[in-house]
């Protein structure tokens, strides 16, 4: 993805690549900035007292780090590798290969229409990203919604051709809820009927519902759906047909929804 400045920001998150080591520090490429050079100075590594650089750094790795300081002039960057905690590496890598999925998949885009990649960032892709906040969230929005892009106000010859891409290459992003059952039944039974109901209340949701045994009378059910309230639907709807099920044979059941889903 073209990006709209030359250089990074104090503090942002940048994806590098390793390119020398140093026992002082290590010299890196910055892949989102045109391959501008940076540095980690040997104190920014890793907490602690480093005493194999190489232990932490090698060539060739990619490395998420937190940007310290830049001078324009000067063009140096400098960098730190330990203020960026496991969750935030993860996020940041997961990011950039998005953006990397949505460069290539705008570059579809551009040839059906018949546009240079640059010619189409400058009509449509930059005013995306401003919409949406980044391009592949874009793409996101059209394959979960064909008219999302009309319903932001865009237009033109391309909206189609991004749509279908959209849609034959990214998945919508799902939300997911979740709640605990509690299922007793005292008959001869017992065990089968709560079988049938968890089947009962999983037929037909197969797709988009797990039901995970935690340890009698204990039952986790897990929905994932385009938004919520579709899962809160099929949330409710198969609840409501289990425990329907469990107090035909004579047992008793309960739903607890979790509070952080």
């Amino acid at each position: 993805m073209p990006k709209t400045s030359e250089f990074p920001e104090e503090s942002e998150l940048v994806v590098c690549t390793v390119q020398n080591v140093k026992n002082f520090g290590a010299f890196v490429t910055l892949d989102e900035y045109g391959n501008k050079e940076g540095f980690i100075h040997v104190r920014d590594v890793a907490t602690g007292w480093v005493k194999y650089i190489r232990d932490h750094v090698r060539e060739g790795q990619k490395v998420v780090c937190k940007v310290l300081g830049v001078d324009t002039s000067k063009g140096h960057i400098d960098l730190s590798l330990k203020s960026v905690n496991e969750h935030q590496r993860r996020d940041k890598i997961q990011e950039w290969k998005n953006e990397n999925k949505a460069d290539k998949l705008l570059e579809i885009v551009a040839e059906r229409v018949g546009m240079p990649v640059k010619a189409a960032f400058e009509k449509f892709g930059y005013a995306l990203m401003e919409q949406y906040g980044t391009l592949y969230a874009a793409f996101e929005a059209c394959a979960a919604n064909k008219e999302s892009l009309k319903e932001a106000g865009f237009s033109g010859d391309w909206v189609d051709a991004f749509n279908q891409v959209a849609i034959e290459n990214v998945m919508p992003p799902l939300v997911e809820i979740a709640g605990h059952l509690e299922l007793r039944c005292p008959a001869a039974d017992g065990i089968e009927a709560i079988k049938k109901a968890l089947i009962l209340g999983l037929e037909g949701r197969e797709d988009r519902m797990k039901i995970q045994y935690i340890g009698a009378p204990r039952y986790r059910i897990v929905v994932s759906a385009p938004d919520y309230k579709e899962a809160e639907e099929d949330l409710k709807a198969a609840t409501t047909e289990i425990l329907s099920s469990i107090k035909e044979c004579g047992g008793e059941g309960s739903f607890t929804r979790d509070v952080n889903k």
